[in-house]
């Protein structure tokens, strides 16, 4: 039977920025976490680099900003950057005390430090990490406090489906009260209500046919915000990863930057090293740059993979410093110490999002989104290695404070009725087929049409074939009850959709947005903001706060 429940504070999302929003929070707040998996299953987890912050003391903010407004190609927002770049320090030393412990080395004088790499894009070693599964070890050590503080209910396997607003209630003012949830176990639709509801749902990349993320990524958060009438901005730039280890069976076999970093070698089927006619940061290059070249070289070689190389360094090096990723390739019968993996690239990261401000409030009065969810304008068109852990742990931690500030003022009329769910003119399908083939079909023509390389008539192409998807699962979507991959399929099209009037509104290259037809960089840089009540895009020059 469907519940309802009321909580200060209702988080859709369990990685690093939804838990660390949840232990920045009063202890005398309620507080939801909801995971449509495992609690512990997402993109954080996964990551392996690490956490940039300018930590030595031979770096700087200023050479940390420097090199994330290069990165982004001109589309950051430079307060932003410059907002969480000078919180970098505070929140790894949050981090530490949550028990997250970092590899350290000792120096000659005999003091322990962090160990600090080097990635892409960046010109100093500032990037701490905990071996290669610093995400691991991020959401391990949140996840024990979380689990130690009695005001946090998690709810593991909890499919959010749509956000409640009093718009959508019939009221003529506006704010977001909650969401309508499934619980994939019990399959029931609950409904969640509180004041603050916060989406903390990651990216977008599972709309390509390779990626290097979780099947979580399905862009839930950035379809409901959509649906529920807020901006969503750069969408075009979806970063693909250059280096996922190549196998019909390693679906999500990330190969860490920090491997070129540490002077991993890029190489063709010869054996001949190329990044050096690309850029002349060769295997350091941003990760745009990088995997373009790797794309270009496979199809103007007609190869399935190239190869990245650290072989010519000692075993002992190579498994001290990347043993999961040595342990994930021996799985798949390569030693890393002894030959080249082969490597290609994957979507990996969503640059784009929801419209926040600088405490991650959206358009809709009571939604906040953090994390992959947002668009912040830290990344512009182009994400710089290790930033993406950053931006979690500093708009959670001000959107904290956001929520903070609120409850203190007089709260909103909490005198309306949210009626359950309805069932009744739904039936079960007889079809999932259906939900299977639309999803394949959206992969693949995202991935062919809209992928690292783009064209106006690759563009045109899938948006014909986005909107024909559209109108057949929503036909499906009001006809049958619903289902997690019902729900994900949903959203799914909707972000697809999102990328696609993104890129073809940009007509120049610029960052992760290469197309063939508009191959210069125009000398102005904007946003591409999409409105939900505007039938196409626009793009805007400056950065415009959202008003409280």
């Amino acid at each position: 039977m469907a519940q309802e429940y009321h909580y200060d504070v209702l988080i859709v999302g369990s990685g690093a920025a939804g838990l660390t929003l949840a232990l920045n929070l009063p202890n005398t707040n309620r507080i939801a976490v909801l995971s449509k998996v495992e609690i512990w299953e997402g993109s954080t987890f996964y990551a392996q680099g690490g956490i940039s912050a300018a930590l030595d003391k031979k770096d700087s903010f200023g050479s940390h900003i420097q090199d994330t407004l290069i990165a982004g190609s001109g589309l950051c927002h430079e307060d932003a950057v410059r907002f969480v770049v000078e919180r970098g320090p505070e929140c790894i030393h949050w981090l530490e005390e949550m028990g997250v412990s970092f590899t350290q080395v000792t120096n000659r004088k005999g003091k322990t430090l962090p160990h600090l790499t080097r990635e892409g894009g960046h010109s100093h070693r500032r990037v701490i990490h905990a071996d290669d599964a610093t995400g691991k070890e991020v959401q391990s050590s949140l996840l024990t406090q979380v689990r130690n503080s009695k005001n946090i209910d998690t709810y593991e396997h909890h499919n959010a489906i749509d956000l409640i607003t009093l718009a959508k209630l019939g009221h003529k003012s506006n704010r977001c009260v909650g969401a309508y949830v499934l619980d994939t176990q019990k399959h029931t639709v609950d409904t969640y209500l509180a004041p603050s509801v916060v989406l903390a749902t990651g990216g977008a990349s599972k709309v390509y046919l390779y990626t290097s993320n979780p099947d979580s990524s399905s862009g839930d958060g950035i379809a409901m915000a959509w649906r529920a009438g807020c901006r969503v901005a750069n969408m075009e730039f979806m970063q693909f990863h250059p280096t996922v280890l190549y196998h019909p069976e390693a679906r999500s076999a990330l190969i860490s930057e920090a491997v070129r970093g540490e002077g991993g070698h890029l190489l063709l089927p010869s054996g001949e090293r190329f990044m050096h006619r690309f850029d002349k940061r060769e295997e350091l290059a941003p990760r745009d740059i990088v995997a373009r070249a790797i794309d270009h070289e496979m199809k103007r070689l007609g190869a399935k993979s190239l190869y990245l190389d650290i072989s010519y360094k000692s075993a002992d090096f190579i498994t001290s410093h990347f043993p999961n990723i040595h342990a994930a390739c021996l799985e798949y019968g390569h030693d890393m110490t002894k030959e080249p993996i082969p490597i290609v690239p994957a979507a990996h990261y969503t640059c784009g999002g929801v419209v926040t401000d600088h405490c991650g409030a959206t358009d809709l009065p009571g939604l906040y989104a953090i994390g992959e969810t947002s668009m912040t304008g830290l990344h512009g068109a182009n994400r710089m290695a290790s930033n993406s852990l950053l931006e979690c742990l500093v708009f959670a931690k001000s959107a904290a404070v956001d929520i903070i500030k609120r409850q203190s003022t007089p709260q909103p009329d909490t005198n309306f009725q949210v009626p359950q769910w309805d069932e009744s003119q739904v039936t079960d399908s007889d079809e999932e087929v259906v939900v299977t083939h639309n999803w394949d079909e959206l992969r693949r023509f995202m991935w062919d049409y809209v992928g690292i390389v783009r064209t106006n008539k690759r563009l045109a192409r899938a948006k014909h074939r986005v909107d024909l998807l559209t109108q057949e699962i929503n036909e499906y979507y009001q006809n049958f009850r619903i289902t997690s991959d019902l729900i994900e399929l949903r959203n799914l099209v909707v972000v697809a959709s999102l990328i696609i009037r993104s890129a073809q509104t940009r007509h120049e290259s610029r960052g992760l947005h290469y197309t063939l037809d508009y191959p210069g960089t125009l000398p102005f840089a904007s946003d591409t903001i999409l409105t939900p009540n505007q039938l196409e895009s626009q793009t805007t020059g400056g950065w415009q706060p959202i008003p409280n």
